[in-house]
């Protein structure tokens, strides 16, 4: 027992951030219709068309104001632009008193490479929510450790917004409440039934997102402590032996042992169609790595790569009813 602590203890150096200021961080304000909202393109390049008209359609639609960053519609090679240019937008975004909310405009790869570009402490001075998933949760989890605020885990600025994307959404950022998200009537609305891993209750701070991008934040500073977290998971186009190499990768690293709960969202096409790789599913995977926690745990929940998925508190404490399959927010992430 005592190896085994010694061990796990090590794996927690090489995960945990450094430590917050002591002053606690001040929460972003709400939203309310007529704000100017920030948008960037944190990775991937964004086209036109499918990138930024239609995030200017859903953001009008919300009666919120996009104000675009300068290099929102740059290219340079896969990514929206040089490093220095996609850090430059979200930058000026946080320092820019007008600009209420940040909007990625989507995903891809790219975050990771600016998180050291940031100004951090231009970033926690000036506390605003940062909207977006997929590769976005290089930001989230930066945040998460490096400022203290909580941010929302959800649609992209260019990604539908449907009833519950939108509903959860404004429950969150413009209405200030505490919401019970998820459950019988979600999985109904959106025909995606969640099931329970594990029963029980669990209370802890709502952190994770993408897989593979959490997997490549492993061991850097950028991870924030993940002891006592919810863990948020969800994925795209990963085989199931890809799935469990980073469910692995979290076990050595001692992040699983150190968890309160596990909420798996949607693995999106994520069956292999390689012969060598069949025989596991993604299903048989959790039930490997996240049984023997004797944790609370879900799987399927409303997050993830799916149309209409619901916006969730990303680095907020939140309570996992695994049985009821719901999160609830444990105090507002606005103010």
């Amino acid at each position: 027992m005592i190896a085994r602590r010694g061990l796990l203890a090590g794996a927690a150096a090489l995960v945990a951030s450094p430590a917050l200021p002591r002053t606690p961080a001040r929460k972003p304000p709400r939203l309310a219709p007529g704000d100017t909202v920030a948008v960037v393109a944190p990775a991937s390049a964004a086209g036109r068309e499918d990138g930024l008209d239609r995030a200017e359609h859903w953001l009008t639609g919300m009666s919120l104001v996009p104000r675009f960053g300068p290099n929102a519609g740059a290219r340079y090679g896969y990514l929206a632009g040089t490093d220095e240019q996609r850090a430059a937008d979200l930058n000026a975004a946080y320092a820019d008193p007008d600009v209420k909310a940040v909007f990625a405009v989507r995903g891809g790869w790219g975050a990771a490479r600016i998180l050291p570009l940031l100004d951090w402490k231009t970033i926690r001075a000036n506390p605003k929510l940062l909207v977006g998933y997929s590769d976005v949760t290089a930001l989230h989890l930066a945040f998460a450790a490096r400022t203290g605020f909580a941010t929302i885990h959800g649609g992209n600025a260019a990604s539908g917004w449907y009833r519950e994307s939108w509903e959860s959404l404004w429950r969150l950022a413009f209405a200030a409440d505490t919401p019970v998200l998820g459950g019988a009537a979600v999985e109904a609305a959106t025909g995606r039934p969640a099931r329970t891993l594990a029963g029980g209750t669990a209370r802890g701070r709502l952190l994770g997102g993408n897989l593979t991008i959490l997997s490549t934040l492993m061991g850097t500073p950028w991870l924030p402590d993940m002891e006592g977290a919810v863990l948020l998971l969800e994925d795209i186009n990963e085989a199931e032996y890809r799935v469990d190499r980073m469910f692995q990768q979290l076990r050595l690293a001692g992040v699983l042992e150190r968890l309160a709960g596990v909420v798996f969202g949607q693995c999106t096409r994520c069956a292999s169609d390689e012969p060598a790789y069949a025989g596991f599913t993604v299903e048989q995977v959790l039930e490997h790595y996240v049984a023997p926690l004797g944790i609370p745990a879900i799987a399927g929940f409303d997050s993830g790569h799916v149309a209409n998925q619901l916006s969730l508190p990303h680095g907020a404490r939140v309570e996992l009813d695994a049985d009821a399959r719901t999160l609830r927010l444990l105090e507002p992430i606005v103010s």
